[in-house]
C-alpha cells in the first residue's frame, strides 16, 4: 500500500498542477514608439475579421480587451491613437503516458512479486491556442507593440468558464502592456 500511495500522490499533484496552468506570455514593440501618448483606442476590424474563430469567440475576446483598456484608463474612440487587432492559431497537442507499474506477470504467484501489474498507455488530446494581440499607431500606420498569449484552451461547454479563461488570456497578455522601457 506504501508503494502504492508513493506512487500516486505524486502523480496526482503533477496533474492538479497540470490543470492550472496559466497563459505563456511574450511580446515586443517598437523602440521608437511613445507609448505615453497613446489614450484612445478602437478595433481594427480589418485585421479582427481575418481571426478565425468563431465569431462568439471574437466578441468575447473583444469584450475582456475593452475591459481591459478601460481599466488602464485608455478611452475607445472615433479619432483613436492605437488600433486594436487581434490574430489566433491553435493546434492539437497529443500526450502520451506510459503507464507501467507492478509486477510482472499480473495477480499470481511470482517469484519477485506478488500483486496487481498495469500495462497501457493513456493518451490525451487538448487544444493549445495563441492569441495575438496587435497595437497600430493610426498617424503612421505602423505596428508598435504585439502581445501574444499561449495556454491549453478548454473543451467545456461551460459558456462561463470559456468566458473566464480568455478573460485570462486578454488580462495576462495586456500586463505586459505597455513595455517598461515606455515609463524611463
Amino acid at each position: 500500500m506504501k508503494k502504492f500511495k508513493a506512487l500516486v500522490l505524486p502523480m496526482m499533484a503533477i496533474l492538479f498542477l497540470g490543470s492550472c496552468v496559466s497563459v505563456r506570455v511574450a511580446s515586443d514593440y517598437d523602440r521608437e514608439a511613445d507609448f505615453n501618448s497613446y489614450k484612445t483606442y478602437a478595433f481594427y476590424k480589418t485585421g479582427i475579421d481575418k481571426a478565425q474563430i468563431s465569431d462568439l469567440d471574437k466578441k468575447r475576446i473583444l469584450k475582456a480587451i475593452d475591459a481591459e483598456m478601460s481599466s488602464r484608463g485608455f478611452i475607445k474612440s472615433e479619432n483613436p491613437d492605437i488600433l486594436v487587432s487581434i490574430f489566433t492559431k491553435e493546434k492539437e497537442r497529443v500526450d502520451i503516458y506510459n503507464n507501467f507499474w507492478g509486477g510482472r506477470y499480473g495477480w499470481g504467484w511470482n517469484p519477485y512479486y506478488w500483486g496487481p501489474n498495469y500495462y497501457g498507455n493513456n493518451v490525451s488530446t487538448r487544444t493549445e491556442g495563441s492569441l495575438y494581440i496587435d497595437l497600430i499607431d493610426t498617424k503612421n500606420k505602423e505596428l508598435v507593440w504585439q502581445g501574444k498569449g499561449v495556454g491549453t484552451l478548454s473543451n467545456s461547454r461551460n459558456i462561463e468558464k470559456k468566458e473566464e479563461r480568455i478573460r485570462e488570456f486578454v488580462s495576462q497578455i495586456l500586463q505586459k502592456y505597455p513595455p517598461e522601457l515606455a515609463s524611463n
